[in-house]
C-alpha cells in the first residue's frame, strides 16, 4: 500500500487563519478490507465554507476535528478495489479530504460517485458540475426563482458559484449583473460568461457609491440577489432592491474571520417585503440529479466556461486556501495532486 501525505488541522485560528494552523504529515495507507476501495486523488477542492469549520463555534456543520485530515471534496481514480461496484481505473468523486489517497467503503451510500469524463473534465466535478454548481442552481432556481426579463445580481461573480448563477439566470431569460473584484474578473464575467454587466466593487469606497453603479446597471431595480460576500455589497444591493425581491444567502465571506457584519439598511427587508433565505446545499440532495444534468450540459456545450486556479501539490494547499479567502483565486480554486 502506498505512503500517504495528509494535511491536518493542527490548531484553531485566532482571528485570521494562517498556514501555521495546518500540519503536513505522512502516514501508511491501511490494507483494504472487503468492500473497500483505494482512491488516488487527482484534484482537491478548496472552498470558503472550510474556514467556518476551522472554528469551534456554532455553525451549520460540526467543526473540523483537531489532529484529523482537513475535510473536503476530491476527484480521482480507483487504484485498488475489493468492491465489485468499483473497478481499477474508475474515475470517482468523494469527500477524500486534504490527502493524496483515501480508503473508502464503496458500499456506503453517497461516499463515492462514478464520473463520466468523456465530455466534462474531471476537475469540473469539483466546480461547475459539482457542489458549487448545485449550490448556484438551488439558490437561483428554488429561492430567487427568476422570471424572464427580471434582473438578478450575484456577488463573487467570477467564482465557482457566482459564474454558474449568472449563466443559469441567462438560460431562464433573466438579466445577469455581476459584482467582482478587479477589471480582469469583470471582463471574464461579461465577455466569457455572457453577463449583461459586471461592477468592480474595488472602485467604490462605500455602499452609496456602489449602489449608484448598480442603479446604472439595473435601471429597473434588482429582483433577485445571490449573496456570497456580505458587507458593502449587500448594503448596496439593498438600496436598489425591488418590492418582493428575493435574496439567496449562500456565503458571507466578509465575516469568516469572526468579525461582525453590520447591515446598514435592514428596514428595507420590511419596506420591500423581501424574501431572505439562507440555505445549505447538502440539505437538498433531492435536486442534485436535475441540477447536475443541466450543469453538465452547459459545460459540455461550452455555454458555461468556468475558470480554474490550480495550485500544484499537497504542500501548496494551505497557502492556496488562504489566498482563496482573500480573493486571490480566479474562478474555482483547486489543488492538483496527481
Amino acid at each position: 500500500m502506498p505512503t500517504n501525505r495528509q494535511v491536518l488541522l493542527d490548531n484553531r485560528p485566532k482571528g485570521e487563519a494562517t498556514a501555521s494552523n495546518f500540519k503536513l504529515v505522512t502516514s501508511e495507507t491501511p490494507a483494504l478490507q472487503d468492500g473497500q476501495v483505494l482512491v488516488r486523488h487527482h484534484y482537491l477542492s478548496l472552498d470558503p465554507y472550510m474556514r467556518g469549520r476551522m472554528n469551534e463555534g456554532k455553525s451549520y456543520a460540526q467543526p473540523q476535528p483537531l489532529g484529523q485530515v482537513m475535510q473536503g471534496g476530491t476527484v480521482g481514480e480507483v487504484v485498488e478495489s475489493r468492491n465489485p461496484k468499483f473497478a481499477v481505473g474508475d474515475k470517482v468523486q468523494g469527500m477524500g479530504g486534504w490527502q493524496e489517497y483515501s480508503v473508502v467503503d464503496g458500499n456506503q451510500a453517497g461516499m463515492l460517485r462514478k464520473l463520466d469524463t468523456t465530455h466534462v473534465p474531471i476537475s469540473q466535478y469539483l466546480g461547475a458540475v459539482g457542489m458549487p454548481g448545485v449550490t448556484a442552481w438551488y439558490g437561483l432556481v428554488k429561492i430567487i426563482e427568476p422570471k424572464e426579463g427580471q434582473t438578478i445580481v450575484v456577488s463573487a461573480a467570477s467564482g465557482a458559484v457566482g459564474s454558474a448563477v449568472g449563466v443559469l439566470a441567462k438560460q431562464r431569460g433573466a438579466r445577469a449583473i455581476g459584482v467582482a473584484g478587479g477589471p480582469d474578473k469583470c471582463k471574464y464575467v461579461t465577455d466569457e460568461l455572457g453577463f449583461d454587466a459586471c461592477i468592480d466593487y474595488r472602485q467604490h469606497k462605500d455602499a452609496r457609491s456602489l449602489a449608484q453603479a448598480l442603479k446604472e446597471a439595473c435601471p429597473n431595480g434588482i429582483d433577485g440577489y445571490f449573496e456570497n460576500v456580505g458587507g458593502l455589497v449587500l448594503d448596496a444591493v439593498m438600496l436598489q432592491a425591488n418590492a418582493f425581491s428575493r435574496i439567496a444567502m449562500c456565503g458571507m465571506i466578509a465575516g469568516y474571520n469572526g468579525e461582525p457584519i453590520p447591515m446598514a439598511y435592514p428596514q428595507l427587508i420590511l419596506t420591500n417585503r423581501m424574501r431572505v433565505e439562507g440555505f445549505i446545499v447538502s440539505e437538498h440532495m433531492e435536486v442534485w440529479p436535475e441540477a447536475l444534468k443541466e450543469l453538465g450540459t452547459l459545460v459540455a456545450t461550452g455555454k458555461l466556461r468556468p475558470r480554474e486556479t490550480v495550485a500544484q501539490g499537497l504542500d501548496a494547499a494551505p497557502e492556496a486556501f488562504l489566498g482563496l479567502l482573500k480573493g486571490r483565486n480566479f474562478g474555482k480554486q483547486l489543488v492538483k495532486l496527481a
